[in-house]
């Protein structure tokens, strides 16, 4: 059922420029925005999941995934901001990575893996590979903990 537009949140469309509007204005299918820095890819996706909802999409089927957390929060605080908070249901909006995280979390075991697992963050690594460098006996402290992370970096985008 779609929502009913108040006054002050019908004119959201107004302040994008025509390829903004046509992509915010788009309601079927999936859409990609590519843009670079700075050029309103936040708006427009955030500005197209409320026309999505006001022209009758349930909230919880839309999924939106960005890159980073600052991204997926001013979305979900735009869609506050829009909306209200009168929603039944929240869309997903998450990062890449949170997103991996969840599914993997959820679906492992399909992969013959445990169901629990940790992601490391750079201290973890370090640690880890203090720890390999240690246990191979590697004394020479020409090969630091973190240059061989940036080994293993360089090794995996070759």
């Amino acid at each position: 059922m779609p929502l009913s537009t108040s006054p002050n949140q019908s004119n959201h469309l107004a302040s994008l420029n025509p390829a903004q509007r046509e992509a915010a204005s788009t309601l079927s299918g999936p859409l990609l925005v590519l843009a670079g820095a700075g050029t309103g890819k936040t708006r427009v996706i955030t500005y197209r999941m409320v026309e999505l909802i006001r022209n009758g999409i349930a909230p919880d089927k839309i999924l939106s995934v960005t890159f980073t957390n600052k991204a997926a929060k001013e979305m979900q605080g735009r869609m506050a901001a829009l909306l209200g908070k009168r929603l039944p249901a929240k869309p997903f909006i998450s990062t890449f990575h949170s997103l991996c995280v969840r599914i993997l979390r959820e679906e492992i075991s399909l992969l013959g893996y445990p169901g629990k697992f940790v992601i490391y963050d750079r201290g973890d690594q370090e640690s880890a590979a203090r720890t390999a460098l240690r246990e191979i006996r590697v004394t020479d402290k020409s090969l630091r903990p973190g240059d061989l992370l940036n080994r293993i970096s360089t090794w995996k985008m070759a």
